[in-house]
């Protein structure tokens, strides 16, 4: 039996050959596409520096424990290294390394074939290579392994990605989750030790025969009753719990803060009440540049109703986000007062929550002076979605008071001329069909 029979090296060559060309054009975007962003990156930064040096940041609106605005305050532009280090790690790079790997499988295995049929048409006996021996020992070793990413997720991984929650209703969330993930990490590492162990235990062997074991009763109602159980638990515990944030009675919506949220492509529209602590109504027909929202300034509630370009709430106090969408669908989402909703045209949503933490305080937790509470947008609302953010600010009461003492009210004087204006156009239009009638009389 000839080599090529056994083992085709065209085709192991023709494999490599089109990953070579498969990484070296991706090698080569990647460096020029990281050029084109540092060079506009460096363009932007002395633009961004410029703009600095013409007209200092204004103060801060609100008190905080960390002054940000003093820690950028001579910031100065860094000078841009280029790195290429992005375009050795694409996708198609480890793809690459994948199919080496599995071609360097295929040959070790190729060249086992072929010195078995050599001796073979040598006569001699070789020693076959037994792959489930090396098999049973792999899962022992992926065991393992897995065991240790377990682990790792928890010690490591784990705390970079959750972190204590801001708000009093989180507190019950982040119980859920906890005994939701303690029940199924035991479960996970119960069934893949029995998994990998029974694999590695009772593999193949030449001296042994597998036994046929298709029944048992037992067996059936443990792995039936238990799952049963344990789910049940864990969905009565959420119902409840999302129950107790959905569900708020008449007059805990009294004692809260109104405010409006609207997203739009691509950013979020904030309105407070006023004193009254009612949010007056609106018409998407009343939408002009002047009145964005479309605010009905017949409704008196509307008249003190407060434009801001962030959120601002008091800790210990609750809040009440009245959410709603101009185009279409977005999603309110706060990461740190575990809050989602969505935000829909045409039909308003509801979301009241507590905070527990000022920002403040947060930022001590976390050990980090610039950290911020954001609100995004959950849904992939378009191109600029990446960019839908609105920053949130939790403060003391007295603070609080401070700075809705400061903000400007929807209805200004821009808004009363145009109002007067349309009165206006209204009162001639009727005059001329007055006139226009009389004359036909006549």
């Amino acid at each position: 039996m000839r080599l090529r029979e056994v083992f085709n090296i065209r085709i192991v060559a023709s494999i490599l050959i089109v990953c070579a060309l498969i990484v070296s054009e991706n090698t080569v975007f990647g460096q020029t596409r990281d050029t084109t962003i540092n060079s506009i990156t460096a363009v932007e930064d002395t633009v961004a520096a410029s703009a600095t040096a013409i007209s200092p940041s204004s103060a801060p609106l609100i008190s905080t424990a960390v002054d940000t605005v003093a820690r950028y305050k001579n910031l100065q532009p860094l000078s841009v290294k280029t790195d290429y280090s992005a375009a050795y790690k694409s996708g198609a790079y480890y793809l690459l390394l994948f199919i080496l790997l599995c071609v360097f499988i295929a040959v070790l295995g190729k060249v086992m074939e072929v010195y078995e049929v050599s001796r073979d048409i040598q006569g001699k006996k070789a020693s076959k290579f037994d792959a489930r021996r090396l098999q049973g020992a792999l899962f022992v070793v992926f065991l393992i392994a897995g065991l240790y990413g377990v682990y790792w997720s928890y010690s490591v991984q784990g705390p970079m990605s959750m972190h204590e929650s801001a708000s009093e209703h989180g507190v019950n969330i982040d119980f859920m989750f906890n005994i939701t993930l303690i029940i199924t990490t035991i479960v996970f590492i119960l069934t893949h030790i029995a998994l990998f162990g029974f694999s590695y235990q009772y593999r193949g062997s030449a001296k042994k025969k597998a036994y046929f074991y298709p029944h048992n009763n037992a067996l059936e109602r443990i792995w039936t009753i238990v799952p049963a159980i344990a789910l049940t638990v864990l969905v009565l515990l959420g119902f409840f719990t999302w129950r107790s944030i959905t569900n708020v009675s008449a007059e805990d919506q009294k004692k809260a803060i109104n405010i409006e949220v609207v997203g739009e492509q691509f950013k979020w529209t904030l309105r407070y009440s006023g004193k009254d602590n009612s949010i007056g109504k609106r018409n998407y027909k009343l939408t002009t540049p002047t009145n964005g929202l479309g605010i009905d300034f017949k409704d008196q509630k509307s008249w003190d109703d407060m434009q801001v370009g962030e959120i601002v709430i008091p800790v210990g106090k609750p809040v009440r986000f009245t959410i709603g969408s101009k185009d279409v669908l977005h999603s309110f989402y706060m990461p740190d007062f575990r809050v989602q909703i969505n935000a829909v045209p045409g039909m308003p949503t509801y979301f009241q929550f507590t905070p527990r933490l000022t920002t403040a305080q947060m930022r001590e937790k976390r050990n980090n002076p610039a950290y911020d509470y954001t609100l995004l947008c959950a849904k992939i609302c378009g191109a600029g979605h990446y960019n839908m953010q609105a920053k949130v600010t939790v403060v003391s009461e007295a603070e609080y008071v401070v700075w809705v003492a400061k903000q400007p009210f929807y209805y200004n004087d821009e808004v009363k001329k145009e109002l007067q204006l349309a009165e206006e156009k209204k009162a001639e239009e009727k005059n001329k069909i007055a006139l226009n009638t009389n004359t036909i009389i006549k």
